[in-house]
């Protein structure tokens, strides 16, 4: 279905159904994607609604209108979900004036948010009672939690408490329609049909606008600890995780793998980030416990045992809250030390953990066999999830590779799909990678996303060409 341009005139219209000031051109803030593949044009308009009923207004009228609708949330999505350069221009979406938490409730361990609150605002809120709101991202300061919703967010505790599915119990969301969704239930139970929360999340605001939601809570662990253990492999790495959970079970909320080439990075371009070892080594692993109680004392028993058994040659566990915050600055500056190096092609993949210590070696030589390059693997070990991202040699510039970056893409992705993992682990799908899930998507389950994006969004009017090619 062929989509309309947000003319001057439907502009027009749009501003006189709702408060002054809602609707108005867009700040460069909406047009430019974070790592700078993905740009709107000047003349895009952005809607800034206050309540769910004016995102209702909104959405009915480019249903009626037949005009594009792109969300936008805090802009931190990385494969350009939040950026549409192509077609008839869009209005952009944003709910960041819907920013109230609505309701706390610690006996529940439930919290009810508007989309447009940020991310460390949920945390706060949850502190505040006690509790835990656990997923944290290195953009928790600037993502909104309803962005964070449309794409699954992953991030560092994913391991212990699962992705931001997980942590939904329910979600208002105005479908494409502009029909209201009132599914923003506290229920844990609630066996009444298809489970459309879990439709809408992880959608990419491709099947409704997601305006708010009913978030699990956990208690707040009261011994935290925090290590930096140096290992020899990434197979040592997995042991270390498995000796890990061994003494501790689920209080394992963070297994991260760093590599050499990350923390050089970090040195290079941020001197200033507190580094733990003189030299960093090939391998580092970044891991947490959060306990009931001597969490510190627990991480130097594990450090002990795996020193036995020599899965670790060195490491460092937080004496202090400062340390602690150390460490985990090292981990979450290594995305922007990347970005400042600048990669030719990144890669958020996921594999069994069995496989990993062998995709990483065999990856290491393809790469190789192609050219000059720097690799920073690096990410969630504990659940699979690699950050896998090639730089240009040292001295060169990425613009030197870009006739290189598809084939150095599908090398990648080719071998992950041998391994019958994952190109797409917690950043999502977008624009970027909308080809990728046509080559190495299910079939039936890209026949079944299809079918479902025409039954609710015939018209095609949300995010035109996230996820499904438009």
């Amino acid at each position: 279905m062929t989509l309309n341009p947000a003319s001057d005139a439907f502009i027009a219209a749009l501003q006189a159904q709702l408060p002054e000031g809602t609707v108005r051109p867009a700040d460069p803030r909406f047009l430019e994607e974070p790592r700078g593949r993905f740009f709107g044009s000047p003349d895009q308009h952005v809607a800034l609604p206050h309540t769910t009923e004016q995102v209702s207004t909104i959405v009915k009228a480019c249903n009626a209108a037949r005009v594009g609708i792109v969300p936008f949330g805090g802009g931190t999505g990385l494969v350009g979900g939040q950026v549409m350069q192509d077609g008839p221009t869009p209005l952009i979406l944003s709910l960041e004036r819907m920013n109230r938490i609505l309701g706390v409730y610690p006996l529940e361990n439930v919290i009810e948010v508007q989309a447009g609150v940020i991310l460390s605002e949920v945390q706060a809120a949850s502190e505040e009672v006690d509790r835990l709101f656990p997923l944290s991202l290195a953009s928790e300061g600037s993502a909104r939690i309803g962005g964070n919703l449309a794409s699954n967010a992953g991030g560092v505790n994913v391991l212990r408490y699962g992705n931001t599915r997980d942590l939904c119990l329910g979600i208002e969301a105005v479908l494409p329609t502009g029909d209201i969704l009132q599914g923003m239930t506290r229920l844990r139970k609630d066996n009444t049909g298809y489970d459309l929360r879990g439709l809408m999340v992880g959608s990419e605001g491709t099947l409704g606008i997601i305006t708010g939601a009913a978030l699990k809570l956990s208690p707040r662990p009261s011994s935290v600890g925090t290590a930096l253990m140096v290992v020899e492999n990434p197979a040592a790495a997995l042991r270390l995780l498995a000796l890990a959970r061994s003494h501790v079970g689920e209080a394992v909320s963070a297994f991260e793998l760093l590599h050499r080439q990350g923390l050089e990075f970090v040195a290079e371009t941020l001197p200033d980030i507190r580094q733990p070892f003189s030299a960093p080594s090939d391998w580092t692993v970044l891991i947490e416990l959060g306990m009931v109680a001597r969490a510190d004392e627990t991480l130097e028993e594990i450090f002990v045992h795996a020193l036995e058994e020599g899965l670790v040659t060195d490491g460092v566990v937080a004496q202090s809250a400062q340390q602690r915050t150390d460490f985990w600055s090292l981990r979450e500056h290594i995305p922007v030390a990347n970005k400042r190096i600048g990669s030719v092609s990144s890669h958020d993949i996921s594999l069994p953990l069995e496989t990993l210590p062998d995709f990483i070696a065999r990856a290491g030589q393809v790469i190789a066999s192609l050219g000059d390059f720097r690799i920073n693997c690096f990410g969630h070990l504990g659940d699979g999830n690699l950050h896998y991202n090639v730089f240009p040699a040292q001295g060169r510039d990425r613009s030197e590779y870009e006739n290189m970056r598809d084939q150095v893409k599908f090398a990648v992705h080719d071998l992950v799909a041998e391994y019958s993992g994952s190109f797409s682990a917690e950043h999502g799908v977008g624009r970027l990678k909308t080809g990728d899930l046509m080559r190495y998507g299910d079939p039936a389950k890209v026949v079944a996303m299809k079918a479902i994006k025409q039954a609710l969004d015939p018209l095609g009017i949300m995010n035109p060409g996230v996820v499904l090619p438009a």
